[in-house]
């Protein structure tokens, strides 16, 4: 089959530390995306498939909007590439997408690099008629990101730093617990590290905040048939890439989920310094 499609990078750029956005030209994807879709990616022939998710789509232009953080060797080559490299694959939209619709006063919550994946639900629900509250967290305010585009579609908007460097010093689950106290939230959506996701989840719980996640495990294939992805929900297996990516918070097994996120960090590890010994011997 002849390929039709050249998906060629675009508006390349440095967000943060660690952390990189560029469009990507892919007619068909950009238009059928929608609020919680991804793509899987390879960069050439030998690389790992990368899942990332569709922060936005500009369906005239025909191209898609994707951020990254650089994580290990494969994001490490990723955020090497320029304006006007291409990429050898990319699939999509992938995923089950946001349930989209009038809940009447949302809360949002995101994460260091998890804060992309939230940004279209958000801008999603408040076109939907939602009052929109946001709260952004990061270790420090050089790695909060997209605060400017959150601010202008929210209701509220709250930023909340390990160092208060930004917003306030402390955790996403304080201003949830702030919020929670003195307003009635109808909704609540919690996208970022595993082990924020689950402590969102326990404070969503005490005041019975029925609130979705945004799982990320392992990917390969991103259609269910190899297994990487399984997670437990509510005592039943389910494929993150097919079932999800989004689940009620209280029904996944978080002490699983979170063990199996770290089965190969040691191996991720050891790829990223072999990639980093590579490009100072070549310098």
């Amino acid at each position: 089959m002849r390929r039709t499609t050249v998906f060629t990078i675009s508006n390349c750029k440095k967000l943060a530390v660690n952390e990189y956005e560029f469009w990507v030209k892919a007619p068909q994807i950009a238009s059928k995306a929608k609020a919680g879709q991804f793509v899987i990616l390879r960069i050439d022939e030998f690389g790992e498939r990368l899942p990332l998710t569709i922060v936005d789509s500009d369906k005239q232009a025909g191209k898609i909007h994707l951020i990254f953080q650089v994580v290990g060797k494969s994001t490490a080559a990723l955020a090497e590439l320029c304006d006007g490299d291409f990429l050898k694959d990319l699939v999509g939209p992938l995923g089950k997408a946001t349930e989209i619709k009038n809940y009447g006063n949302v809360l949002l919550v995101g994460g260091g690099v998890g804060i992309a994946a939230l940004y279209p639900i958000v801008k999603e629900l408040k076109k939907a008629g939602n009052y929109v509250i946001t709260v952004l967290g990061a270790k420090t305010e050089d790695l909060v990101i997209l605060e400017r585009e959150c601010k202008e579609i929210s209701d509220e908007l709250y930023v909340m730093t390990d160092d208060g460097s930004a917003g306030e010093k402390g955790l996403v689950t304080d201003a949830m617990s702030k919020i929670l106290t003195h307003q009635t939230i109808n909704f609540c959506w919690a996208i970022g590290p595993s082990v924020m996701m689950k402590f969102c989840t326990l404070t969503a719980d005490k005041y019975d905040l029925p609130i979705y996640v945004s799982l990320n495990p392992i990917m390969i294939d991103g259609t269910g048939m190899c297994g990487g992805c399984r997670v437990t929900i509510a005592d039943s297996i389910k494929f993150a890439c097919v079932d999800g990516p989004e689940f009620l918070g209280s029904e996944v097994h978080w002490d699983e989920f979170i063990s199996r996120m770290a089965q190969y960090n040691e191996e991720e590890a050891l790829s990223y310094d072999q990639l980093k010994r590579q490009v100072k011997e070549n310098a």
